[in-house]
């Protein structure tokens, strides 16, 4: 039974989010998705978002500097915790986009190795983790 290895579950490539729009906004999205112009509502929303977002790429790019923060996907192993523990390190993670905490973390270790969490964007970690960092994670 040791060749035995549970598959992952796919996580997400993306976050769920919800807004409201007025009635006319909504209706004028939905006759560009009429006319061609979009596939569907999500289509032009995405592309709005994106838009907005490349005409603030210096402040975004400013803001990570001064926050030293990451960008994009980080993860969190169990032997890149383990190592730091090693170490008598703490890490203040500081992500933009999605940071995740591996399933073979145990709430121990976290406590032990992470001093503080600030995600903007989604964080993935196993419930135990959330709860056990939960004053930690800002």
């Amino acid at each position: 039974m040791s060749n035995v290895r549970q598959l992952r579950d796919k996580t997400p490539d993306s976050e769920k989010i919800t807004i409201n729009l007025g009635y006319v906004d909504l209706g004028r999205i939905d006759l560009l998705v009429q006319e061609g112009f979009y596939s569907n509502r999500s289509d032009f929303i995405r592309t709005a978002i994106r838009n907005q977002l490349d005409g603030h790429t210096e402040v975004v790019r400013n803001s990570i500097e001064r926050h030293t923060m990451e960008l994009g996907l980080r993860d969190y192993s169990r032997a890149d915790l383990e190592a730091l523990r090693d170490a008598g390190e703490v890490l203040h993670v500081k992500v933009v986009g999605l940071a995740r905490i591996d399933q073979d973390v145990t709430p121990e270790l976290a406590l032990a190795t992470i001093g503080s969490i600030t995600v903007l964007g989604a964080l993935q970690a196993p419930p135990e983790i959330k709860k056990a960092l939960a004053e930690r994670i800002k």
